[in-house]
């Protein structure tokens, strides 16, 4: 069984943002959980994800930017992404505390998590998560957007595809091996940006959540050693 609960949050000089709190039953980790560029909480990723990590005993707290909050197309400012990112932890560690914290998300959601680490604005996260680490724009192979990776002291799982095309993976690999001991890749064979994979793999959408899911909470069992 898992308790699911709505609520808001403020974001400051931003107005407040809406929430959804996934928790299992003896849940072991807690894991903020941000949304991508153009989908919200609501996204049957998100929320098809959110159950299949409460099945690996890991609860989910997946919260909404302002500019989708509010039903702007644009997305806000990296200052305003950032700080909603912290905003979410505050939450988090009234929500559930004593659960041990990581925190990531999907593509845009996931880099605007290790921004906010970079910056040093996620005291106590034990790690973060990449749904598909945004590199680069679509087709548009390049590095930049992983320059703030290296100030990230914290330990970090890359979930890619092989077919996503916002992540060249002969640039993520070397930029990965340069982070050391804190960064862990794991492939997801023929799946694109959003784990769609292609029936000849083998697997199903389905079973692609269920190994991202399985594969998180291996790697922060490890974390726990």
């Amino acid at each position: 069984m898992a308790a699911i609960h709505e609520l808001q949050f403020p974001v400051p000089d931003a107005g407040d943002v809406s929430a959804i709190f996934h928790r299992p039953d003896q849940a072991r980790w807690l894991l903020l959980f941000a949304h991508g560029a153009g989908a919200g909480i609501r996204h049957p990723f998100m929320e098809n994800l959110s159950v299949e990590l409460a099945a690996v005993r890991m609860a989910t707290l997946r919260y909404q930017f302002p500019y989708l909050e509010q039903r702007r197309g644009r997305p806000d400012s990296p200052a305003v992404l950032t700080a909603t990112v912290a905003a979410a932890l505050r939450t988090a560690n009234e929500s559930a505390p004593g659960l041990p914290v990581l925190a990531g998300g999907k593509s845009m959601g996931g880099r605007m998590t290790s921004q906010a680490a970079a910056q040093g604005l996620l005291p106590d996260v034990r790690g973060l998560v990449f749904f598909g680490f945004p590199l680069h724009p679509p087709n548009n192979p390049g590095t930049k957007r992983a320059d703030h990776l290296a100030k990230v002291r914290m330990p970090m799982l890359f979930l890619q595809g092989t077919r996503d095309t916002l992540a060249d993976l002969t640039l993520l690999r070397p930029i990965i091996k340069k982070l050391g001991d804190l960064a862990t890749l794991h492939i997801m064979e023929s799946a694109d940006h959003g784990f769609h994979v292609l029936k000849r793999s083998g697997k199903t959408d389905g079973s692609a959540l269920t190994e991202l899911a399985q594969i998180t909470a291996a790697w922060a069992a490890r974390l726990s050693q």
